[in-house]
């Protein structure tokens, strides 16, 4: 068998990057020719696992292909997100994740990746408040009696969270260094023990995210004070905002779709193309709407910068806060 000339070697391993511009976009027009995974490094039932579902149905029914999600729980989420980074850049892997990956970036020492140059960013999909509540008994209406409660009673309050670096720990913690007040975090294994000893007095505030507590404030359960967005939220529309009360507050959650590194970006721009479209249709606005959620739509390059700057600010925080990793 006669090898390829060393030069004809080298240009059919450079791929899709030799190919002329024609060629390149047959290639990327004919993507996705097989199913393609798309990993959420949590366990089912959370919002990463709701809107990855979501997104993936949507681009099933647009591109013709089966996009399979699949849960790869564990390490505080990096099990699932170094599977992405390892993964081969052909398109054919994508991950799913949000402001977790910003926030693991400070709160673990050392990692096996660096989230911010080992991924390409595709398209954010939704931003979700988080909802400061408490628990109906507790004496306070608003986020300015809480503070001055908190004042009169350092100490004194627990706050819940899904666990140490969780996305409602560190929001709680930058309500925290804003306002000054000493509050007790208390981390949970996870969000639903925490949110379930909320509603039974155990614990008397939680920065929690509104697609877990929503049905709850609504009957009831648990008396919303403020939401942690800069806007307020369509869903909870008479609740003012954090920062109304301290300035320069935000805090929530957003959820996007990535890639390893490398992967072409036809392809990239491709499914960014099809995502935005998703979030410009009313359905799916309105399944998003009922976990809380608004509609991000943008360009890779914003959704880049989106999680350069959450993970500037919450590194901040976790350095400022000293939270170490559980």
């Amino acid at each position: 068998m006669k090898l390829p000339h060393r030069r004809q070697f080298l240009r059919l391993a450079a791929g899709p990057a030799a190919l002329p511009a024609v060629s390149r976009l047959a290639w990327t027009q004919a993507y996705p020719s097989r199913p393609v995974r798309m990993i959420v490094p949590f366990a089912p039932g959370g919002v990463n696992d709701i809107a990855a579902r979501l997104t993936a149905q949507w681009l099933s029914e647009r591109l013709g292909q089966q996009f399979i999600v699949e849960n790869r729980p564990g390490g505080g989420g990096n099990i699932g997100i170094e599977a992405v980074v390892r993964a081969p850049a052909d398109g054919y892997t994508l991950l799913l994740v949000g402001t977790t990956a910003a926030i693991n970036a400070t709160l673990f020492a050392k990692l096996n990746y660096n989230f911010i140059r080992d991924i390409a960013p595709v398209a954010s999909i939704i931003r979700v408040p988080h909802v400061m509540q408490v628990n109906p008994s507790f004496p306070v209406t608003t986020v300015s009696e809480f503070i001055a409660y908190a004042n009169a009673n350092p100490g004194k309050i627990s706050m819940g969270s899904g666990g140490n670096g969780s996305p409602a720990h560190v929001i709680g913690e930058h309500f925290k260094m804003l306002t000054g007040l000493n509050l007790m975090h208390v981390p949970y294994r996870g969000g639903a023990p925490a949110l379930t000893d909320l509603i039974g007095g155990q614990i008397q505030v939680g920065f929690i995210d509104m697609a877990a507590s929503i049905e709850y404030i609504r009957s009831g359960k648990l008396r919303a004070l403020a939401v942690t967005t800069a806007t307020r939220s369509e869903a909870l529309p008479d609740i003012p905002t954090v920062g109304d009360f301290v300035p320069g507050f935000e805090g929530s959650q957003w959820v996007g779709v990535h890639a390893p590194k490398n992967t072409p970006s036809g392809f990239i721009d491709k499914l960014n193309v099809e995502i935005n479209a998703g979030l410009g249709d009313a359905r799916l606005k309105a399944r998003f709407a009922d976990l809380g959620g608004t509609v991000l739509p943008g360009s890779p390059a914003e959704f880049g910068k989106l999680i350069a700057d959450d993970t500037e600010k919450w590194g901040k925080v976790i350095r400022t806060a000293n939270i170490k990793a559980e």
